[in-house]
């Protein structure tokens, strides 16, 4: 595989995909996971705009590992996806959208990846490939963990000011991406005024996580088994390691502080036009 120069023209930038996949939640040891919705957006990289989308449900091999009623309210149900394609049927336009592109979503590396490429094992085609990675989780782990609270995608959002996460594929990756575009305006900010936005920065890294109000613990209702499962991060949320079916190689930096956000291949250019799109966002 090339890798880029520093002279990167925007022109040939790869295209990113932010993808989301909703399985079934395992109920006890030995059970696995089954993908129920696939959906994903194609951005380009020079303005961030959406070129591409697709999402489907995806009716699972066991059926009974889907509830008759979800817990949420966008949630997915048995009916709803007893009448989908297979995955199987499904497969082709999947890799077409993922093969080739730079992959970006939350928590992707931990989780998505991974049930992607069990998706494909369980049919016996090869699986796509990525050129590089962006996982949200990464980016705003290193930079708003403590001002933000947890890493919930729900939590997120709610932070920034973009709604409530329906939990349903399509939603979620356009919600992510608005979240990305949030933190680059953010770290574009506090580089151009390091002296006094970081300032107050220490201010808000002064509270510690627990007085955040999340939207479930701010209305009394306690998570329900979907909400702490498959996107909730790992307890330790810096310096976690977990094996991924694709090789994440050395990292680059964002913004000089981030890393581990995307594989070195390609990678780089990528964060740097995200950057440069949230410049354009304070116009």
């Amino acid at each position: 595989m090339e890798l880029l120069s520093h002279s990167f023209n925007a022109e040939h930038a790869p295209e990113i995909v932010f993808f989301d996949l909703e399985t079934n939640v395992p109920k006890k040891g030995g059970e696995r996971f089954w993908v129920l919705e696939f959906g994903a957006i194609v951005v380009s990289p020079h303005k961030l705009t959406e070129v591409e989308s697709y999402s489907t449900l995806i009716k699972p091999k066991d059926l009974s590992v889907v509830s008759v009623r979800s817990s949420r309210s966008h949630g997915i149900t048995r009916a709803a996806v007893e009448k989908a394609p297979s995955f199987e049927d499904v497969a082709h336009k999947i890799f077409s959208i993922l093969d080739g592109r730079v992959w970006a979503g939350h928590n992707i590396q931990r989780f998505d990846c991974v049930r992607i490429k069990e998706a494909f094992d369980d049919i016996n085609m090869p699986a796509p490939s990525p050129i590089g990675i962006i996982d949200s989780l990464g980016v705003l782990t290193e930079k708003f963990g403590r001002r933000a609270g947890n890493m919930k995608m729900a939590t997120l959002a709610s932070y920034f000011g973009l709604g409530q996460q329906k939990h349903r594929s399509l939603d979620d990756v356009r919600m992510n991406l608005e979240v990305l575009k949030h933190c680059a305006t953010v770290l574009f900010l506090e580089s151009s005024l390091p002296s006094t936005l970081h300032r107050q920065n220490s201010n808000w890294n002064g509270y510690p996580s627990s007085t955040i109000m999340t939207r479930s613990r701010s209305n009394g209702k306690s998570p329900s088994r979907e909400d702490t499962s498959r996107k909730s991060p790992p307890s330790s949320l810096i310096g976690y390691q977990r094996t991924v079916p694709y090789t994440r190689g050395s990292l680059g930096k964002m913004a000089e502080s981030v890393r581990g956000l995307v594989s070195k291949s390609q990678g780089q250019s990528t964060i740097n036009q995200i950057l440069k799109h949230s410049h354009s966002l304070l116009r």
